[in-house]
């Protein structure tokens, strides 16, 4: 990334924190349609997330609800001068563990790649992709292969994996919201990808440091 690439990037994140506050303020002085905004700007983002870690579409839909309606009952505790989305990616990350501990023998379902997708009134929808079937169908299978090695992750591990890997989410922000130190975040990062690339080249031989961080 460039120099003028990242002044962009951090522009963005100014001004998309601002806009986020502005909504917040509304809704704090009684305009609780304001809310609406964070939530369709947010809710593909957040159930993205948190369908890595249930894999099951339902329990991803129920659990990003429940997110969302959680952050609004306790808004008033929210400082203003912090990252809503970082807030509120920390809320469903936890009800999602919270989730996982409650039903550890659950199906899980194949990955769908269409996960996140928005239709034009900021609800989530399919996406509709041009490759044809036959890219489709190995696209579907290598992101199957991905998110059920992903499963086989310790927790902690497979958290930072999918902030960094499906959300794009830099260190200070994961750290953040996992609310550990940015050093741990890289840890982490950097023996579930060597576990990763293990159990997906077929090598399942333990190793008592990948699962140390």
């Amino acid at each position: 990334m460039t120099a003028r690439s990242q002044e962009r990037a951090m522009e963005e994140r100014a001004a998309s924190r601002e806009a986020d506050r502005e909504l917040l303020e509304a809704v704090l002085k009684g305009d609780g349609t304001a809310y609406r905004g964070l939530v369709e700007k947010y809710q593909g983002r957040v159930y993205a997330m948190v369908y890595g870690m249930l894999r099951n579409r339902e329990d991803a839909r129920d659990v990003t609800q429940e997110a969302f309606v959680k952050a609004y009952r306790n808004l008033e505790s929210f400082r203003l001068e912090s990252s809503f989305y970082t807030w509120i990616y920390r809320i469903a990350m936890n009800l999602a563990i919270d989730f996982t501990r409650k039903r550890k023998r659950r199906e899980t379902s194949g990955f769908d790649e269409n996960i996140a997708a928005r239709d034009e009134d900021g609800d989530i929808a399919e996406a509709h992709h041009e490759d044809g079937p036959g890219r489709q169908l190995e696209r579907k299978q290598l992101f199957a292969r991905i998110m059920t090695a992903m499963q086989q992750l310790p927790e902690d591990q497979r958290q930072v994996i999918l902030l960094r890997e499906l959300e794009g989410l830099q260190y200070k922000e994961i750290a953040e919201i996992m609310e550990i130190p940015e050093g741990t975040v890289m840890s982490r990062l950097f023996y579930a990808r060597k576990k990763l690339q293990k159990l997906l080249s077929g090598d399942h031989t333990p190793s008592t440091a990948d699962d140390r961080a």
